[in-house]
């Protein structure tokens, strides 16, 4: 699901069942998670940035100490795409790599 389409409030709702941990704000889904400590929240980040190059789809990142928080939207299509579903699915991997909860 990396479509740059806009999703229907349905589609939205189906999308949010294969990525339990994520929420929905508005035209965003965030999630937010705790590292062990600073350090792997900043390889998480990293690793996070890798895939967002990759997708060419950047998410807001908020990082305090070992908590970090993520929303993602699709701006140019005025709200939430697959794309961003893809992009939450890799970050939950990047997420359980570095054992965050």
């Amino acid at each position: 699901m990396s479509s740059r389409a806009r999703l229907s409030e349905d589609e939205i709702g189906a999308a949010l069942t294969a990525v339990p941990l994520w929420s929905r704000e508005g035209d965003s889904i965030v999630r937010s998670a705790d590292a062990p400590d600073f350090p792997a929240a900043i390889r998480v980040v990293a690793a996070v940035a890798e895939q967002a190059e990759a997708l060419d789809h950047h998410p807001d990142i908020d990082i305090r100490w070992r908590t970090v928080r993520f929303a993602l939207s699709t701006h140019s299509a005025g709200g939430l795409t697959g794309l961003d579903f893809t992009l939450a699915a890799r970050i939950d991997d990047a997420l359980r790599a570095e054992s965050a909860v």
